[in-house]
């Protein structure tokens, strides 16, 4: 069976571009797409309207499958449709445990409030819910390209990917991209006793592919999410890989964070890759 994508998704000009991107991305590796659509009743969201008929509330439900049919039918590749009418924690968990993706996907509005509620309340629990990798991609983006240029920020912390993320490998191997690691050390943080990852370091982790080419660029005396945006359009890298550990999306201060600040600002998708727990100790300051 080939693997897959999923991608959280609706009936909106974003989504279908997130969509494209995962055909695209998992294109080298055969994988395909499954479009998860959360379906809510009506009557659900709002008991006043109880009043609207059944037969009112199985068209609804019947038109959304249809324009997800439709959608399917325009991505390359090869994609299927699930409707769900969960909520959205249960209907991801459900179709993690059905399709075992390799990743899953989501779109990003540029709307500065709407992106905030929208970190907070789906990507979050998305990522709280499957620790699975997930790529987000901002709806101005440009149009999706296999990426040949991937930049990998890094905090200073050493890390080991979990489970889901390993399984990342064949995919990030298939882009046959080169990779740029900056190593994101907020300008107000000691440089003591933190110590910088080497590359060989980033290699033995596994989130870069063992043949790839590797490079280290540095951006100094800035903050780490403006560092980070120098350093992609410095490099004009096709997508950036964040690491997810497990305290900061767990933690509440995720919306001030460095990776909340690269997510309101990228130009193109970022990947947050989830690690393993770690115990660090208190004086390490760490990127979330």
């Amino acid at each position: 069976m080939n693997p897959a994508i999923v991608v959280l998704t609706n009936l909106s000009e974003a989504a279908e571009k997130t969509a494209r991107y995962a055909a695209v991305l998992g294109a080298p590796l055969h994988a395909h797409v499954a479009l998860l659509h959360f379906y809510h009743d009506p009557v659900m969201l709002a008991p006043e309207l109880a009043v609207v008929a059944v037969a009112q509330t199985d068209r609804n439900y019947a038109d959304a499958a249809a324009g997800m049919q439709a959608l399917a039918q325009r991505l390359p590749g090869t994609a299927e449709v699930m409707v769900s009418a969960l909520p959205m924690p249960n209907a991801v968990a459900e179709a993690v445990q059905r399709y075992h993706p390799l990743l899953l996907a989501m779109g990003l509005s540029p709307e500065h409030d709407f992106l905030d509620e929208l970190l907070l309340n789906r990507v979050l629990p998305v990522l709280r819910a499957t620790h699975q990798p997930l790529l987000l991609v901002p709806e101005a983006a440009p149009a999706p390209v296999v990426p040949r240029r991937v930049l990998l920020a890094l905090d200073v912390e050493p890390f080991k990917l979990n489970e889901a993320a390993k399984k990342l490998a064949p995919l990030l191997a298939a882009w046959q991209a080169a990779y740029t690691v900056t190593h994101v050390v907020d300008g107000r943080e000691p440089m003591t006793p933190l110590r910088r990852l080497a590359l060989g370091d980033v290699r033995a982790s596994g989130v870069v592919p063992p043949d790839a080419p590797l490079q280290l660029h540095q951006v100094p005396d800035t903050t780490a999410a403006d560092g980070i945006m120098q350093a992609l359009a410095d490099t004009q890298a096709d997508v950036v890989v964040l690491i997810a550990r497990p305290r900061s999306f767990l933690g509440r201060r995720f919306h001030h964070s460095v990776t909340a600040e690269v997510l309101r600002r990228s130009p193109v998708p970022v990947l947050l890759v989830p690690a393993e727990a770690a115990e660090v100790p208190d004086w390490m300051p760490a990127m979330s």
